[in-house]
């Protein structure tokens, strides 16, 4: 799997074979493609939640863009207190709900049973 997803940058003109060939560390996929794709399964993802987090966090401070350019500061209510309890109110109702599907039906997210072995 590793190779498809990588072997689409030889697709690019001039720069894929040598992107391909920094990417993986070599000629093949060896130690340090493992280890930069590792370091990169683990980082990405709190860069992605703390881009996320600020983001709401602005875009519930400062309130989307109006198209019809009409004062919209009578709607605007403050981040926190309001916006902060509702959000933790609905991340532990997901977590709830979570742990009580996973608590009665642990297998659920397992791969299917194959039936023709």
């Amino acid at each position: 799997p590793a190779t498809v997803i990588t072997n689409l940058l030889t697709a690019m003109p001039y720069l894929g074979t040598t992107l391909t060939t920094w990417l993986w560390g070599g000629f093949a996929i060896n130690d340090p493609t493992l280890t930069r794709f590792f370091a990169l399964h683990f980082i990405l993802p709190f860069g992605i939640i703390s881009i996320s987090s600020i983001h709401i966090m602005l875009l519930h401070e400062e309130g989307s863009s109006n198209p019809l350019g009409t004062n919209s500061d009578i709607d605007k209510i403050a981040f926190h207190p309001y916006h902060t309890y509702k959000d933790l109110t609905m991340l532990t109702l997901l977590i709830m709900t979570m742990l009580v599907m996973f608590s009665f039906s642990p297998h659920i997210m397992n791969d299917p049973h194959n039936i023709s072995k």
